[in-house]
């Protein structure tokens, strides 16, 4: 099976390019090859299972159904009904995330098809250049053009947020070599500098699912166990077991994702954890921007000097 795939950084709150790409008959607005859309059957554009008829500027007609709209999580899936391309099973999902250092925007396109054979790649690059690409790098000239603003009333997260801390940032480094250093769960000692004495408990490796590292956070000895390590995801969770601070079931973890606008890196770190309201008043803003903010801002910066 193919995958096509493009991301970029819009410049921009998500809650304002969410405003813009939500509509599923809006693709003439801002896809440059994209003519003229309406949607079946007198439909709204935000019902499910909707189909959007539309014409290519070059007199191609493609149709596709909406399977899923997510107004919490700012993701919408569709599938071909009739296809642009001689591809079959091809499921596509458009994905926005914030970016909370900038307050811009991560996007991402992606679609699972299947090539006829003697065609392997051949739609997997089209669709992942002359669509996602080409459409996000339009989306990206709009908002600089218009400078739309966000919607009245818009929040960020419908109900609470996914977590107790959500934090995210962009790198300037590929994504590769962000996680070659972040994978190492043994090797944070030596990128964050208020972190000292990190080791794997027992010197077991620390790519061992269970294994436990131990170190000093400034003056605090911690443990930390390694709960789950994903090279297709690039992402690990960890649980601490020992602590100074007043927190219990805190469970924590980064995933990262390519840019492939400019071969960047965006990596977003959560974690959650029970304490009462009065200590997260300086735990959640001090786990955000001295831990999880800190740690990505000093592998870029660790990358940066090579």
């Amino acid at each position: 099976m193919a995958r096509a795939y493009a991301s970029t950084i819009l410049k921009a709150p998500v809650e304002t390019v969410w405003s813009l790409v939500r509509d599923f008959n809006a693709l003439p607005k801002w896809a440059p090859a994209i003519a003229r859309s309406k949607i079946e059957d007198g439909l709204d554009a935000d019902v499910v299972g909707c189909v959007r008829s539309f014409y290519t500027k070059d007199g191609g007609h493609v149709r596709e159904r909406l399977l899923t709209l997510d107004d919490a999580n700012y993701t919408f899936t569709y599938n071909f009904e009739k296809p642009a391309f001689p591809v079959k099973n091809y499921i596509a999902t458009l994905r926005l995330y914030p970016v909370t250092q900038t307050d811009q925007t991560f996007a991402e396109w992606e679609a699972n098809f299947d090539e006829a054979p003697g065609d392997e790649g051949k739609y997997e690059k089209i669709v992942s250049r002359e669509v996602f690409a080409s459409n996000w790098a339009n989306l990206a000239k709009i908002i600089a053009a218009k400078k739309p603003k966000k919607p009245e009333g818009a929040v960020r997260w419908k109900g609470y947020a996914p977590n107790k801390v959500w934090t995210s940032r962009v790198m300037r480094a590929p994504v590769e070599k962000v996680w070659a250093v972040i994978r190492d769960f043994a090797g944070m000692g030596a990128w964050h500098e208020d972190i000292t004495k990190m080791h794997m408990i027992g010197g077991v490796r620390s790519d061992k699912v269970s294994g436990v590292r131990d170190f000093y956070f400034g003056p605090g000895h911690l443990h930390e166990e390694l709960l789950h390590l994903c090279d297709r995801t690039r992402s690990f969770s960890y649980r601490i077991t020992k602590s100074p601070l007043p927190w219990i079931n805190y469970v924590s973890g980064p995933r990262l994702w390519p840019v492939t606008s400019n071969n960047t890196t965006f990596g977003v770190w959560t974690g959650d954890w029970d304490a009462s309201p009065q200590d997260d008043l300086t735990l959640i803003p001090n786990t955000e921007q001295n831990v999880y903010q800190k740690a990505f801002a000093t592998v870029e910066k660790k990358l940066r000097r090579k």
